[in-house]
């Protein structure tokens, strides 16, 4: 067997993948939304650079291939180290079938995936042991179901790109990444807006005849396996390519630098440019969206924060009272959804603690998370800032010395924690805070016997709370006001806890569980601070980081970014009910009001105790950006879209008014003008300030 008959299975499907760019490079080209001339040397340059990135992102996803190709053999099935595997992938199958597994704890499909991978791949080494006569049918089969599995993910990007294209103008972006986190309302979107079954199915007959002509000209290798040494040799060129091609890739991409926007995208390569729009995590404003003149923008955001000047959002607070600094302690509990608390009617008797710490606090009834996933709740109490389009703060590279509330305590003298029972690595948590000045307290620094029970997401509640509680003590033995921001994690899949703790079975996993669970931790770290000589001194503001779930049937369904938020401080706080609409990024802004701080702010997020605040609530989506105010709801979305809906409450007699959630989002028949555009004075303007580095801290 020479060379090109061993490698055929590559250079076929390479010749493939190449051809369906170029086919794609040349529709893309003459697509009626690319309305640009091109001179001679853009078109030269998109396609020859585009042929060679291709080229080498085709090595790099090859590595599958090359994968399954080296571990094609005979010899394995030789006795005993044939009935040796067999065994071991039977052991390990009915380990994960029967045992504790960290696939059975995390829960959800996880456990049934690593089931059925297993089961196949121990069904399938069985049928060529125990079946040698039909090895070489089997093994044929197998072999043409990775080149069709090859074949229709080139052919599904190439028409997904074409899509994605005919939509938004460009190659992948982080819209691309927010359809894979929001996959049942895409794949709802797509079934109503394109012809799916003739679409898909002339798909699989193209990829069905291609496959067949590959095959048919690269069954040679499965026919006449390479020896070791001959694998040794390809593996080794392989690998030479697969390091060329890190190096090759971002690279080429320096060249996309033609002042031709449409040469640049058309030359990118799809797959590089969805992984890089993983990896940066951001989405261009400015390139997507409905903008205004930059004064404008900042003009209308002066009419909700009348203080500000120019473009920045820098502004001096003063309050008349001399500051107080208590310790301030900030929990923010994971996927705590107002629906949860008895107040807004809930009848299961799962929150009992925070329903009575509730009457005894100042409570905030009409608060709206930004967003529905932990970062963006952690960027809107730490940052007090809108959410903007693509990932949140946290995890871009940009996320540190920022204007923080942390940054904010160390100025006036605080030692400045965040508290963690995970690993802060998850969601660049760490990275986030300690690049803002925080000190992270997170599983890494417990000691073994301060874990008493753990999950995949980390120590239980109670076991961070009583580490929070020799935190604080050690940081009021030294005299210095403190401030530490908790972040819990037991209200998450897979919803386990020790035994014994609530009248809920820990096997059962479910959220009710993980809600009464959490309210019970709280209960006890409550009843643990209340004997430490800090205490009294202390105020707690307790937060949701977002709901439980952000599905509905609107791009921003309202009910599901209502969560509780309460302010508690024993003879310093008032209990008592605070029912103006407002957002997650108000609460730092209204707690240092509270204590009567002096500061230059940036914050978007205000003092809603003020009489000059204005009423209003921010909430998104990765891409979707919302407005709330006047029982109207504004959203503004890629491609210069906006959607504004009547807020009509849906009444729910057994829930005081104050407490109710539901809404009936009804489309506006008439535009509200003036709310387009402050909707659009905030996200424009966030945007404005991350990109030219304007919401540092003030040195």
């Amino acid at each position: 067997m020479n060379f090109l008959k061993k490698s055929s299975p590559f250079y076929y499907l390479l010749f493939f993948y190449i051809a369906v760019s170029f086919v794609l490079r040349v529709v893309l080209f003459f697509h009626p939304i690319t309305q640009i001339s091109f001179t001679w040397t853009d078109s030269l340059s998109l396609f020859v650079f585009g042929f060679i990135s291709d080229f080498f992102i085709f090595v790099l996803i090859s590595g599958f291939l090359w994968l399954y190709l080296i571990f094609i053999s005979n010899s394995k099935y030789l006795k005993p180290y044939g009935y040796i595997i067999f065994g071991l992938l039977t052991a390990l199958l009915i380990y994960v079938s029967f045992g504790n597994t960290i696939l059975n704890e995390y829960g959800s499909a996880l456990p049934k995936i690593g089931i059925a991978f297993i089961a196949i791949k121990t069904v399938l080494f069985g049928l060529l042991l125990f079946l040698p006569k039909y090895r070489n049918q089997i093994r044929f089969w197998l072999f043409s179901f990775v080149i069709f599995l090859y074949v229709v993910l080139f052919l599904q990007n190439g028409i997904s790109e074409y899509f994605f294209w005919n939509e938004f103008g460009v190659k992948y972006n982080f819209i691309a990444v927010n359809y894979l986190i929001y996959t049942n309302e895409v794949i709802g979107n797509i079934m109503e807006s394109y012809p799916v079954i003739p679409l898909f199915s002339g798909l699989f007959i193209i990829a069905g005849i291609v496959t067949y002509l590959i095959v048919k000209k690269s069954k040679n290798y499965i026919e006449s396996i390479p020896v070791f040494v001959e694998k040794i040799k390809l593996s080794g060129i392989y690998l030479v390519l697969f390091g060329l091609s890190l190096l090759a890739i971002p690279f080429l991409s320096t060249k996309e630098n033609s002042h031709n926007i449409f040469a640049n995208e058309l030359q990118a390569n799809g797959i590089y440019k969805f992984y890089l729009a993983f990896m940066n995590s951001e989405l261009d404003y400015f390139k997507f969206y409905k903008t205004v003149p930059s004064s404008e923008a900042f003009a209308q955001l002066k009419q909700q924060i009348p203080s500000i000047s120019g473009e920045t959002t820098l502004r001096q607070i003063k309050n008349e009272a001399a500051e107080n600094h208590k310790n301030v302690v900030l929990i923010t509990i994971e996927s705590y959804s107002a629906e949860f608390m008895k107040m807004y009617g809930n009848e299961k008797n799962i929150t009992p603690f925070l329903d009575s710490l509730a009457t005894k606090s100042l409570v905030f009834t009409n608060l709206y998370a930004v967003g529905n996933r932990t970062v963006r709740g952690l960027e809107a109490v730490t940052l007090c800032f809108p959410p903007t389009a693509g990932e949140s703060v946290v995890k871009r590279k940009d996320n540190k010395n920022k204007f923080s509330t942390g940054t904010l305590f160390k100025q006036k003298g605080y030692a400045v924690k965040f508290m963690y029972g995970g690993d802060s690595f998850f969601d660049n948590m760490g990275d986030f805070f300690s690049g803002n000045e925080y000190e992270i307290v997170d599983k890494k620094t417990f000691a073994p016997d301060e874990i008493t029970f753990a999950n995949i997401w980390g120590v239980c509640d109670e076991d961070m709370y009583n580490k929070a509680i020799k935190e604080m003590n050690k940081e009021a033995a030294a005299n210095k006001p403190f401030f530490n921001h908790i972040m819990t994690v037991s209200n998450h899949r897979p919803f386990t806890y020790p035994n014994g703790k609530i009248d809920i079975p820990v096997d059962v996993k479910s959220r009710d569980g993980g809600v009464k669970y959490t309210d019970y931790a709280l209960k006890k770290f409550f009843e643990m601070a209340k004997k430490q000589p800090w205490f009294t001194n202390t105020v707690f503001v307790i937060i949701a980081d977002h709901c439980a779930s952000s599905a509905g049937k609107t791009e921003l369904p309202a009910d599901k970014y209502r969560i509780p938020a309460l302010i508690y401080s024993p003879d310093f706080v008032e209990p008592k009910k605070y029912t103006n609409l407002m957002s997650q990024i108000d609460i730092m802004p209204t707690v240092f009001g509270l204590l009567n701080f002096d500061y230059q702010s940036k914050f978007y997020g205000q003092d809603v105790l003020k009489p000059d605040y204005k009423p209003r609530a921010l909430i998104a989506t990765y891409q979707d950006l919302g407005l709330i105010k006047d029982n109207v709801l504004t959203i503004i979305s890629p491609k210069q879209k906006v959607k504004q809906f009547q807020l009509t409450l849906k009444p729910n007699q057994k829930v005081a008014r104050d407490f109710q959630i539901f809404y009936d989002q009804i489309p506006l028949t008439q535009e509200r003008t003036d709310l387009v555009n402050e909707t659009i004075s905030y996200y424009q303007t966030a945007s404005y300030m991350l990109k030219k580095n304007k919401y540092q801290k003030i040195n």
